[in-house]
């Protein structure tokens, strides 16, 4: 969710690319409750952060704790900014209280990542 809006919010002043320690696969609710606010992310992919170690970032952004403390060290020098995001996929109850947990982290995401790109990419 967090690549889909700073694709929408960035445009095309910047190179957007999203991975994470592990992969599994695109989960069909991000992509569900996204499209709900206008943003297609069914193309996005799983990937993995190591596919990415010989890159120069301007900025890391990591959205989970477990990530924070796992992503590995970019020489490039980045500026590592870190916001915990619930987890919406361990969600549980009925499929609406599921939906309703991403639609909540989903306006989250969105608020920080529009905060991010105002503050940081367009000057």
């Amino acid at each position: 969710m967090a690549e889909g809006y700073l694709r929408n919010f960035a445009g095309d002043i910047a190179e957007i690319y999203s991975a994470g320690i592990q992969t599994h696969g695109v989960n069909p609710r991000p992509v569900e409750i996204m499209g709900l606010d206008g943003i297609d992310i069914s193309g996005h992919t799983s990937n993995n952060i190591s596919e990415y170690e010989d890159m120069n970032f301007d900025f890391v952004i990591t959205v989970c704790d477990n990530a924070r403390e796992s992503c590995p060290y970019f020489p490039s020098g980045a500026v590592r900014l870190h916001y915990y995001f619930p987890d919406p996929a361990k969600a549980v109850g009925t499929q609406e209280q599921v939906m309703e947990t991403f639609r909540e982290v989903r306006e989250m995401i969105r608020r920080y990542i529009r905060n991010f790109v105002n503050e940081n990419l367009k000057h």
